[in-house]
């Protein structure tokens, strides 16, 4: 199959350095009500997946949407599903053939996992904390081939980063771990070689399964969308990165950490993301003479779209959930490619609103412990549909603030106001859960 995430590529996958993994996490409340976060080893889902996937998921386990994230890991050593990224391939009628029952036989085998999680429920605790990894680089900021002689020298990288480490774990009652989730804000861009790898998710996942058997490692991506880990393009770096992020797990891990109370609350809802404009049928006929293979085929996809009688959309609809463990720990799930800005920003807007409630919020807190936020972004969730930039990135343009909505199929970059509508909605579900009462979980 064809490979997702780099427009440069001329060749389908060779071989496999690594398996590429679905992995499933289901908590049961004592009323029945269950949740679940899938993660997979993929550049992205698309929004028709992920709405099959979800709906087969509230019907065969009763899970509401508001209950379900699918998360994935953005290697690009993955293959080529739905139509993410669909202007970035020039795809033969075998090669589209193959992605079409790749992408059906996903579902399945998504749905199939899921089942087996349900299955396996039994009773644990849920502790979390937080750790630190320094191998992300702000890749707007730096110069690649510059970054390993500023390290050397001690030179500060420029450009803001996020290196924390958030870590979930499970425990059985005799004290073993059966479940690691822990996630980190970075691009799986180490590799581009034409061999199916997970990247240094991967490969941290692999590191802490083997430390800890009988457990599942499940990895997040954060708001890594203009972070890249650098130096690159090396398998030895890869496992290095690997390394060092679950060197930051144990770390965490080793420590005390903090234990989450049995409660839990989940709300989900999507709001329609502005474009800055919809180009006229004319400007998508002059785009499909370009010798901008790209721009030609945005074109080609939005002038047959036209021809068939639709229109084009002046707005995405653009999926946000928050899934409260405890009483205080939030898990922000944001779709599309996040920049770095959203983490410390969403963070910052959820604890100025909750601050007066602060004290009536506390968890089991042992001396000693690893705090750092409770309050994780996790980006790359529910549907991977496009760059989602700052203002700031917005303003300053550049690949991930305009370029690279060509490749993703969309007809102009955001409008300025999408990281206001994205805050504004957060800051209200957060406020909404604070209202309701908690369902009591048992793990």
């Amino acid at each position: 199959m064809w490979m997702s995430g780099y427009a440069g590529r001329t060749a389908p996958a060779q071989e496999a350095e690594t398996e590429l993994w679905a992995k499933a996490s289901v908590l049961e409340n004592a009323h029945g009500i269950r949740a679940v976060l899938v993660t997979l080893d993929l550049v992205g889902i698309d929004r028709q997946m992920s709405q099959e996937i979800c709906n087969r998921i509230t019907s065969l386990h009763k899970i509401p949407r508001e209950a379900i994230v699918l998360s994935v890991s953005h290697t690009h050593c993955g293959p080529v599903v739905g139509s993410t990224l669909s202007t970035m391939y020039a795809l033969d009628a075998t090669q589209q053939s193959r992605v079409a029952s790749y992408s059906r036989k996903l579902i399945d085998r998504i749905e199939q996992v899921v089942t087996q999680a349900a299955q396996r429920v039994e009773p644990v605790t849920l502790a979390w904390g937080v750790g630190s990894a320094g191998f992300a680089v702000n890749r707007r900021a730096n110069i690649e081939a510059e970054v390993p002689a500023k390290r050397a020298a001690g030179i500060a990288l420029a450009g803001p980063v996020n290196h924390d480490v958030p870590v979930l774990t499970a425990r059985r009652a005799d004290g073993s771990l059966c479940g690691i989730i822990f996630g980190y804000a970075c691009h799986a861009t180490t590799l581009s070689y034409q061999k199916w790898c997970g990247d240094y998710p991967g490969f941290a996942s692999s590191d802490l399964e083997s430390t800890h058997p009988g457990s599942v490692a499940m990895f997040f991506a954060g708001c890594g969308a203009d972070q890249n880990p650098l130096p690159r393009k090396t398998v030895e770096l890869a496992k290095e990165y690997g390394l060092q992020l679950a060197d930051a797990v144990e770390r965490v891990i080793d420590l005390p950490m903090i234990t989450l109370a049995p409660e839990f609350q989940a709300i989900y809802h999507e709001i329609d993301l502005a474009f800055v404009k919809v180009p006229s049928r004319e400007e998508y006929e002059f785009d499909l003479k370009s010798q901008d293979r790209f721009l030609a085929s945005r074109a080609r996809g939005f002038l047959a779209d036209l021809d068939g009688g639709k229109s084009i959309p002046a707005t995405y609809p653009y999926p946000i959930g928050i899934w409260r463990l405890g009483k205080s720990l939030e898990i922000v799930s944001l779709g599309g490619e996040v920049v770095v800005d959203y983490s410390r920003t969403i963070q910052e807007a959820i604890s100025d609103r909750r601050a007066p409630q602060r004290s009536s919020q506390t968890e089991n807190i042992a001396d000693g412990s690893i705090l750092g936020s409770d309050v994780w972004v996790m980006g790359y969730a529910n549907d991977v549909m496009a760059y989602i930039p700052s203002l700031r990135v917005l303003n300053e343009g550049g690949y991930e603030g305009a370029s690279a909505m060509v490749y993703y199929g969309r007809p102009s970059p955001w409008a300025a106001d999408v990281e206001e509508r994205i805050l504004t909605e957060v800051v209200r579900q957060s406020g909404h859960l604070k209202r309701q009462s908690p369902q009591l979980l048992k793990q």
